[in-house]
């Protein structure tokens, strides 16, 4: 924009949002983009730019923006009132949906964001084991409490078992209840174990950590080695719920774990978060269930709320349908393997790591097994988001999703902007 041009609405925005929001934003991503508007896998802008839409939300659009008929089902619900703050049909029947199809859940407790049910998912096994300590790994992103805060995105590396903790205003204590290990890494985790059976009261894992998929063998290697020293283990599935297949991450690799956390597809695209798991454990949320200390307590204004529930059964519904995680593991895969290409062909150092619902480009030269190995280079990284931005096609700053809404063209499309991009950025670096 020259000093004669007029701002765009965008820009307009833009400049309220500088001046009233700290960092000019939401807290989430950092682009000075406006959504607008959404629908299937595509968004536009206020201006009216249209990108394909490889974020999602953040993942909870998992068969895309504004379906019809998630649309329709929330219309009539509004219609009928909004909250109540007591049982409602559509919330029970959403659990009853989560019961059948999760492995581990016999009961549900809903909450409203994905911070709270990890949350809770840690309350209740120290509840539960009456230990203090959970045992998390490297990277792993479990919200925004003081515990999921420690050692989730680390500047600089420590020594295991030692978590760094990621933001200011986390009391030092809070990093004596957290042991962190690498991902992928079970002769670490046993060692831990050894040391710190008695104190350790869960170990809470992303089965698919980020865009790191497990290496064989090491997700049943904790639920051995947790069934053998009677730690409950914790599926962290906000991301992995009804995403990796219909079962969620538990399903997809044929591991049961004694809890997990649910959130983003269940919801349908509004606030829905949830813990699920073994009734025995869940009874620690039933004052009637369990002795006075031993009660946790649960509460949320908005927690199973009637218009995300009903977004949720919906949005399950057509989940259920079949074709729909055919089609959305074909455009992902499609993606991965033109990715890889691309990058082969113009002789840039770079892996494509993850599966076909979640996955992103690392510049590195390395395996990517952990935390640490999926670093890769992000000045490199960052640019090759912006390029794609340029070129109308809208990522996280970590990563691809995927949602049944995505087509054929979509990837065509997004796989040409990749190879302009990742051509420019060859002249760039050369």
């Amino acid at each position: 924009m020259t000093a004669n041009d007029d701002p765009t609405r965008q820009e307009q925005i833009a400049q309220t949002a500088r001046r009233v929001m700290p960092g000019g934003g939401l807290g989430n991503v950092t682009y000075d983009i406006v959504i607008d508007e959404g629908r299937g896998s595509h968004v536009w802008d206020v201006d009216g730019r249209e990108y394909i839409d490889y974020i999602l939300g953040s993942g909870p659009m998992l068969i895309g923006h504004a379906d019809p008929e998630v649309l329709s089902v929330i219309q009539h619900r509004t219609a009928k009132g909004t909250t109540f703050f007591v049982n409602n049909e559509d919330a029970i029947e959403l659990a009853a949906d989560i019961v059948d199809a999760v492995p581990c859940a016999e009961q549900v407790r809903f909450a409203s964001t994905g911070t709270e049910a990890t949350l809770y998912a840690m309350r209740v096994v120290r509840a539960y084991t009456k230990r203090d300590k959970i045992l998390k790994f490297e990277g792993g992103f479990h919200g925004m409490s003081d515990y999921g805060l420690m050692s989730q995105a680390p500047k600089a590396t420590s020594n295991f078992p030692r978590p760094l903790t990621d933001s200011a205003g986390i009391p030092k204590s809070v990093e004596d209840e957290v042991l962190v290990a690498p991902f992928n890494d079970l002769e670490t985790v046993a060692s831990l174990v050894r040391e710190y059976k008695d104190e350790i009261s869960g170990i809470m894992v992303e089965p698919f950590q980020r865009i790191i998929p497990p290496q064989p063998g090491f997700l049943e290697g904790l639920r051995a080695l947790t069934l053998e020293n009677g730690i409950p283990l914790i599926f962290d599935e906000i991301v992995t719920g009804f995403r990796f297949a219909y079962g969620g991450g538990q399903a997809y690799y044929g591991v049961t774990p004694d809890i997990c956390s649910l959130g983003k597809a269940i919801g349908g695209g509004f606030p829905l978060a949830a813990i699920a798991g073994r009734a025995d454990i869940m009874a620690h949320f039933d004052k009637g269930s369990v002795a006075e200390g031993e009660y946790v307590v649960q509460m949320g204004t908005l927690s199973g709320n009637p218009v995300a529930a009903a977004a949720g059964r919906k949005t399950l519904e057509i989940l259920r349908r079949p074709g729909t995680y055919e089609r959305m593991f074909q455009a992902g895969q499609s993606l991965m393997d033109g990715c890889t290409k691309i990058l082969r062909d113009a002789g840039v150092t770079a892996r494509v790591s993850g599966a076909p619902p979640k996955f992103e480009v690392v510049f590195t030269d390395k395996e990517v097994t952990d935390y640490r190995s999926s670093l890769g280079d992000q000045k490199i990284a960052r640019r090759c988001d912006a390029l794609l931005r340029e070129r109308g096609i809208l990522k996280d700053e970590n990563k691809f999703y995927i949602s049944s809404a995505h087509t054929e063209e979509d990837v065509r499309v997004t796989l040409d902007a990749f190879a302009d991009a990742i051509s420019e950025l060859s002249r760039e670096t050369a």
